[in-house]
């Protein structure tokens, strides 16, 4: 076992410095974006059956391959700012936002009901400590974790009245540094660990999965991790209580996460996009106090995309049972979002 080196491997503190990681759109690049955006509510198409092919973005395509990149090669996530969501309704901005994530990837069911678009958005005053809350329906601090995708991708269409910063860990520094301190807890990583699949989705087919925290194969490092699935798993049938040195390696890597100059923190304007590799870093965001009004709170639209590019991974690495979304017509589909005016409206009672 070696450390891992490569433009993935960054610090908070040294990116911070910087703003290379920020790409500023065109008016030319948003005037497309807008077009293409009104063309597709015009035609609601099935998100589960349209393609890429059936809106090309032209004048977008050479920003959307080097956002394709940075993700494959490069840092693993990259910020898009200048969409002028405040001037859009909601639907034309979950268009744009879901033709740039086709040109990206195919879009993945989200949950059980099958949405294809979903909502980081707090709908009810639960906090993280009762049993059935949702991370994405919350007001709390999130602890850092990975999506159950290839890439996972954030569109801000309000942000919080205070707090609700972006916050990411590259998984390769992550990993150096467990290395470096507990080189046996690292090896670890490599074994299989339980997921609280309930958690994460109220109507999971089961309680649990599991997965190596890392996957390192054919020279490519990847990882999945999640302390707080892992340890709310605990609670499930079936599952084999952590050991010591998985209790902690998982303290070690929560101690990590939240040292000064690891993470890097991003503020969410409206109208930013955060496309992001869930194996080369893990994401969190901090606490937020929403407006009073309900039409003013923090709203995030999600998207969870497969980008096969051939990146080699050990089997059964991430959650690796989620659906795609060509299930989701095979499948009782009344309750499924599968157009755009719909998808953009969060579901008020889902995980209540």
């Amino acid at each position: 076992m070696r450390p891992i080196d490569g433009p993935f491997a960054w610090r908070g503190s040294d990116l911070a410095a910087r703003k290379d990681w920020i790409v500023e759109l065109t008016e030319a690049q948003i005037e497309e974006l807008r077009s293409v955006g009104d063309q597709f509510v015009k035609d609601d198409p099935d998100l589960r059956t349209v393609t890429a092919a059936d809106y090309p973005l032209p004048r977008c395509a050479d920003a959307v391959a080097a956002f394709g990149d940075a993700l494959d090669r490069g840092r693993g996530f990259v910020l898009v700012r200048g969409l002028p969501t405040d001037t859009w309704d909601d639907a034309l901005a979950g268009a744009v936002f879901f033709v740039m994530g086709l040109h990206l990837g195919v879009p993945m069911r989200q949950n059980a009901l099958g949405d294809l678009l979903d909502h980081v958005i707090a709908t009810s005053d639960k906090t993280l400590a009762e049993a059935d809350a949702l991370p994405s329906r919350v007001r709390d601090r999130l602890d850092f974790h990975s999506d159950s995708s290839d890439v996972v991708a954030l569109m801000c269409l309000r942000a919080a009245k205070e707090g609700g910063a972006s916050s990411l860990v590259s998984g390769a520094t992550l990993f150096n540094e467990v290395l470096a301190r507990r080189p046996d807890l690292a090896a670890l990583l490599l074994e299989p660990w339980y997921f609280d699949w309930r958690k994460q989705d109220p109507d999971a087919p089961a309680d649990h999965y599991t997965s190596p925290i890392v996957s390192w194969t054919d020279g490519v490092f990847s990882m999945y991790a999640g302390t707080s699935m892992i340890r709310s798993a605990q609670r499930h049938d079936g599952v084999p209580p952590l050991s010591p040195a998985q209790n902690e390696a998982l303290d070690l890597l929560d101690t990590i996460t939240h040292e000064p100059g690891i993470a890097l923190d991003m503020d969410f304007r409206p109208g930013d996009v955060q496309w992001l590799l869930n194996y080369a870093a893990l994401h969190s965001r901090t606490s937020f106090v929403d407006h009073p009004e309900p039409q003013r709170r923090r709203h995030l639209l999600r998207l969870w995309l497969k980008r096969d590019v051939g990146r080699p991974l050990v089997p059964g690495f991430g959650k690796h049972v989620v659906a795609g979304r060509d299930q989701a017509r095979t499948e009782d589909d009344s309750r499924g979002h599968f157009h755009v005016a719909d998808a953009v409206v969060p579901r008020q009672d889902w995980g209540q």
